[in-house]
């Protein structure tokens, strides 16, 4: 069995086994230092309570078989428990002010050690160099008054007028937002590690109340990171938050390793983790059940776009298993960056409503470039429609204007976006529902090419009806197997179908279609 480690900081390591199996394998023991540390099957796996700048023997074993590698820690220049400083985690006392006098107390290279307990409080902001260790049983419990929260404005000119300074952002658009619990603003080289929790609290306050009215401010994420970079959080559980979860904008090098993502499945936009025009991003061994689309890669809409140019890129996704939500992964609809080179694989999706789900629209313009993107090696159960491709997303104010849902030909403009090749690759689809799949290009500008290889759909006895796309003209369905509508290319190749009563494919404005 060979493994591999994909993350080693100063007290912990996560390692992710070498195989194409699906999120678990078989049963295994791992070793530290010749000492049996726990039993389990899960691909990616962390070791806890290591010292600082020092070796260790890391070994598997299944059955007979075993493999055997050596590490180093990373040095660390001191430790600091947030209880000397007069944090008392009781869960009532406000530990604002000595949880962040401790991070900014904290020299570089240095830990910031949170040890079992509950720790009410604000927003925390990081600074750069440093480690903060959540410890098995410590909780950080989000305080319940908005008040308390201080504001990230939108816009704010630079002295000289000539350029912009953006720290808040809600939904694509530089606008005021609250400060997360777990705040970076141009931070570097950050790890937040452990076993510990960050509890946004959400439950116990008015977040999911009247959510689409902007009090004082528009919401709080559970982790906001603005233009950081090496960034990475590992094991830690974040529940419980006013809106997404984990909000990397404008950030590069990020890891976001062996999480737990947990939120009740009727909160209201609590997608798991939304990365906004980031480079370098590794989602790997996450556990994902959410109220709303477990991952959406965004870029900003048009403003930020046009402006920036800024895509989302060069993403790896793995070993993740999505549960429930509105989508497993999903890219768009806030795109105008672009979003490019673009991996998932070995995931499992569960009852999630659609599967992999790319939403774009007429307006989000040309620099809209969604391309490079590769699906493999999914599992997907009670999935109601596996695969989506949608260009006539209906969304922000003017999304049910003619513009947006016109299926005429329309001029190719500043404003029309581009889909480019997509694969879908050894996909098993169990209990589908609505469709197996479907793509809808525009009539201007038709997805350019999509390939769709060893993947296999399985119907459930009774499929129930559902709009396998949010756009205006499309009728509620169930049952149904592929439709594709002004798509250049398609490349078919050993795709089945078991229990579809329907035609297996449905083709309007294809160009050239292989089978």
């Amino acid at each position: 069995m060979k493994f591999k480690p994909i993350v080693i900081t100063s007290r912990s390591a996560t390692f992710e086994m070498e195989n194409l199996d699906i999120v678990t394998t078989n049963e295994y023991e791992l070793f530290v230092n010749g000492n049996l540390y726990t039993k389990t099957n899960m691909n990616v796996v962390s070791i806890f309570g290591l010292n600082p700048n020092t070796e260790y023997e890391i070994s598997v074993k299944e059955n007979n078989n075993s493999e055997q590698i050596k590490i180093k820690t990373l040095y660390e220049s001191v430790w600091l428990n947030v209880k000397r400083f007069g944090a008392k985690g009781d869960g009532k006392t406000n530990d604002t002010n000595a949880l962040q006098a401790t991070i900014l107390a904290c020299p570089d290279n240095g830990c910031v050690y949170i040890p079992e307990g509950n720790y009410y409080t604000s927003p925390l902001f990081l600074r750069s160099n440093i480690t903060i260790e959540l410890a098995k049983g410590a909780r950080l419990v989000g305080d319940v008054d908005r008040n308390h929260y201080p504001v990230l404005p939108g816009l704010t000119y630079t002295s000289d007028e000539k350029d912009e300074y953006n720290l808040g952002s809600w939904e694509g658009n530089p606008l005021d937002c609250f400060a997360s619990i777990i705040t970076g603003i141009n931070v570097e080289n950050v790890n937040i590690i452990g076993e510990g929790v960050i509890d946004g609290n959400a439950q116990n306050s008015d977040w999911w109340v009247d959510v689409r009215t902007k009090r004082i401010a528009w919401r709080p994420r559970g982790v906001f990171l603005n233009k950081c970079k090496n960034i990475t959080l590992q094991g830690v559980t974040v529940t419980n938050t006013p809106s997404w979860n984990l909000h990397p904008y404008f950030s590069e090098n990020l890891k976001f390793i062996d999480l737990k993502i947990v939120n009740p499945k009727n909160s209201p936009n609590t997608d798991g983790c939304d990365p906004e025009s980031c480079k370098n991003v590794d989602i790997i061994g996450v556990n994902f059940s959410v109220g709303d689309d477990c991952i959406a890669v965004k870029s900003g809409k048009i403003y930020m776009g046009r402006k920036y140019k800024k895509p989302s890129e060069l993403f790896n996704i793995r070993n993740c298993s999505m549960n429930f939500g509105h989508g497993a992964i999903v890219l768009g609809s806030e795109m105008s960056g672009g979003i490019k080179n673009f991996t998932v694989s070995q995931c499992l999706f569960n009852q999630t409503d659609r599967g992999l789900r790319i939403k774009t629209r007429r307006g989000r313009g040309k620099d809209a470039i969604i391309d490079g993107i590769t699906f493999e090696n999914i599992k997907m159960t009670k999935v109601l429609t596996p695969l989506v491709i949608n260009m006539f997303y209906y969304c922000d104010p003017d999304g049910h204007t003619e513009y947006v849902y016109s299926k005429e030909k329309l001029p190719v403009d500043d404003r029309t976006p581009y889909l480019g090749k997509f694969v879908f690759k050894d996909i098993d689809c169990e209990d589908v529902n609505v469709a197996a799949g479907t793509f809808f290009g525009l009539p201007e500008q038709p997805i350019d090419s999509i390939t769709i290889d060893n993947v296999s759909f399985h119907y459930a006895e009774n499929p129930v009806a559902d709009k396998p796309a949010m756009m205006d003209g499309l009728e509620s369905m169930s049952g149904r197997g592929i439709i594709l509508s002004y798509v250049n290319e398609v490349n078919i190749k050993n795709v089945t179908f078991t229990g579809l009563k329907n035609k297996e494919y449905e083709l309007n404005q294809v160009n050239i279609f292989n089978k």
